[in-house]
């Protein structure tokens, strides 16, 4: 708290050419605009944090429905430029002494546990409040000893490729999903815990590319292009006899975790359309394509039920 001496020196009988002005809303603004043009020192005292006062919460003022912040803001950029004001915001005036022409009042500043002179106003202080929130300090992290051996053992080998580690953690995350087919929780936390990355990072990163997936992927990653240049090719009926073939959806995995299917909306192969691909190959597709395809990749028609009810 502080305390502020808008005046002369106490008991002196001659004029002072300062004046101290309560409130900072529009009337407030204009008096202390007005006298600091006439060569006024003014101090514009105001107890809330800026000034502008009730106008600056209207939309319109009675009775001309003008717009309150285009009457408003000259107001406020004026008093910010003029070199004759002085704001004391955030502070009450607490005493006031003397007779007409030489007053002396008190000035209480509440602290604002910042540099007023580096405010911007932008409220983050308002956020990380040490008063109003209570830090947390993370703990340490410590999945590792939860990890079982095999498991930490095929991660270190992953690492081992990367020297450079924090600046490879992209890489280490495409070696992950290559080797899993996705990106297993467990992992995602040992890297973290390794890397000293934090887990949000990491789990931000993995969510950002659609090359990576949180949720376990088949061993032939199966994508059909649904682009304008192959929807127009007849692409849906490629998806459809797909779909047919795996007996799954768009989005879903074969219950032997040996395909799992995708939509794409462009491989930039258009001049190839309709355009399939399972994991690098790129395929140009006819319907009459799609069996031949799957076969190439372990895919076999499931056996037809015999007479009896066995596979014939």
């Amino acid at each position: 708290m502080a305390a502020a001496d808008v005046s002369g020196e106490k008991g002196k009988k001659k004029m002072v050419g300062a004046v101290a002005v309560i409130g900072g809303g529009i009337g407030g603004m204009e008096t202390a605009i007005s006298l600091a043009e006439s060569g006024y020192k003014v101090y514009l005292v105001e107890k809330n944090p800026s000034i502008g006062g009730t106008m600056s919460q209207l939309d319109k003022t009675f009775p001309t429905n003008d717009c309150a912040m285009c009457t408003l803001a000259p107001k406020l950029v004026g008093t910010a430029r003029q070199k004759n004001i002085r704001l004391l915001t955030n502070a009450e005036v607490v005493e006031v002494e003397g007779a007409p022409g030489n007053f002396r009042i008190k000035v209480l500043e509440r602290p604002r546990y910042v540099d007023v002179d580096k405010c911007t106003g932008c409220g983050v202080c308002m956020e990380s409040c040490p008063v109003r929130n209570t830090p947390q300090i993370p703990k340490p992290p410590d999945f590792s000893a939860t990890l079982a051996p095999e498991k930490r053992a095929a991660y270190d080998r992953l690492l081992a490729r990367y020297p450079d580690r924090k600046g490879a953690l992209v890489p280490i995350l495409q070696d992950i999903n290559a080797e899993y087919h996705y990106l297993p929780e467990d992992a995602l936390r040992y890297v973290s815990e390794v890397l000293g990355v934090p887990l949000s990072r990491i789990y931000h990163i993995a969510t950002f590319f659609t090359a990576f997936s949180l949720k376990p992927r088949g061993e032939h990653l199966v994508r059909v292009c649904l682009g304008t240049a192959c929807h127009v090719r007849g692409s849906k009926r490629i998806l459809e006899a797909v779909e047919r073939k795996l007996g799954i959806r768009a989005g879903e995995t074969t219950p032997d975790m040996k395909f799992t299917l995708e939509t794409v909306n462009c491989m930039g192969a258009c001049a190839l359309g309709p355009v399939m691909n399972v994991g690098e190959d790129y395929h140009p597709m006819s319907v009459a394509k799609v069996d031949p395809t799957l076969r190439r990749y372990g895919w076999a028609p499931p056996a037809a039920p015999g007479k009896d009810g066995g596979a014939r």
